[in-house]
């Protein structure tokens, strides 16, 4: 039997979003963040707005990655969280 992380279920499995394969290792926040505002808005299973859905797999995604997320990459996620703000028009 193999060792199975719930977090990497949910994030490869969701039932909020079908995301791209890779989304979360992109190097451009603003493809990422493109990325995760199309998944949501075309979900016909998310709970809340896109915004939310996307926004909250985000930050799923960085709190789940921990201390495995080395900073450079956790610092395009957190670029990530601004540029879907942008895209979704709220400050």
């Amino acid at each position: 039997m193999s060792e199975h992380k719930w977090s990497q279920d949910v994030t490869e499995h969701s039932d909020a979003l079908d995301l791209d394969e890779g989304v979360f290792k992109k190097d451009d926040p603003k493809e990422i963040a493109q990325s995760l505002k199309r998944s949501a808005e075309h979900s016909h299973r998310r709970k809340g707005t896109p915004l939310q859905s996307a926004m909250g797999m985000l930050t799923f995604y960085i709190n789940r990655a921990g201390d495995n997320l080395d900073k450079k990459q956790r610092d395009i996620l957190e670029q990530a969280k601004e540029e879907l703000r942008a895209l979704f028009h709220k400050e």
